[in-house]
């Protein structure tokens, strides 16, 4: 089964709004796990407006399933990542003053840099995960970096799942089927809910984990965070 790894950067936002430590990031990430996901994901910017680069160390301490650790790889970054030794890094790259990561990597144009970087990551033991389009060209650009997976950005098929799912995941399965062939791991995420998320987990070969975090801390004003992990779980058997 594909695997949920929870964003928590939500619940890092709000706690940040009032300056103290309620809700408790910490507590939040453990009852994730208790509840039933089976990873947890944070992306510090920064700016450091909701994750910040201290949660890292925090949550490696606690964590007993997989922590993913989200971000564009500027020097602060590479430091504490190098030093906290989370399972998985995941590359993105987002501007300093990105709303939220609305691109993938051009794995051509960056090769060489994210080469090194990996090389880095992957001498300390960290699996490593690089932020692509749908694009098997950037699928084939990933393979020469020599990152572990690729993290496929769904937003297109998020944006067109209601007008036309058939057209809007056909890019996917072709990128799915390309990084197969690669011997590439497959992640995805970005706006995946409860709405697309069975559908796409049922037609992208390979899928081995989704990060979600904005539609499931949303969903769980509603549904309570127990419930509503327990409802994405569902739709990933």
């Amino acid at each position: 089964m594909t695997k949920l790894s929870v964003n928590i950067n939500k619940i890092a936002l709000v706690r940040n709004s009032r300056g103290g430590n309620n809700p408790d990031l910490i507590k939040v990430a453990t009852d994730c796990e208790f509840f039933g996901a089976q990873g947890i994901t944070i992306h510090p910017r920064p700016d450091e407006r909701h994750a910040r680069y201290a949660d890292v160390f925090a949550l490696k301490e606690v964590v007993k399933t997989e922590l993913n650790i989200e971000g564009n790889p500027n020097t602060k970054f590479m430091e504490v990542v190098l030093a906290a030794k989370p399972h998985q890094v995941t590359l993105v790259p987002d501007a300093p003053d990105a709303l939220t990561s609305d691109n993938g990597w051009n794995t051509i144009k960056y090769k060489e840099y994210l080469k090194d970087l990996i090389l880095e990551f992957k001498s300390v033991g960290i699996r490593t995960s690089i932020f692509v389009n749908a694009d098997e060209r950037m699928i084939e650009g990933a393979k020469e970096t020599g990152t572990d997976r690729i993290e496929l950005y769904t937003e297109s098929y998020a944006v067109n799942y209601h007008t036309n799912k058939e057209s809007s995941i056909a890019p996917f399965i072709a990128a799915a089927k390309r990084a197969q062939e690669l011997g590439l791991g497959i992640n995805a995420g970005h706006d995946l809910n409860l709405d697309n998320l069975r559908y796409f987990s049922q037609n992208v070969p390979g899928l081995l984990e989704v990060s979600i975090g904005h539609a499931l801390v949303s969903d769980s004003l509603y549904f309570g965070l127990q419930n509503t992990i327990g409802m994405y779980i569902e739709r990933l058997k």
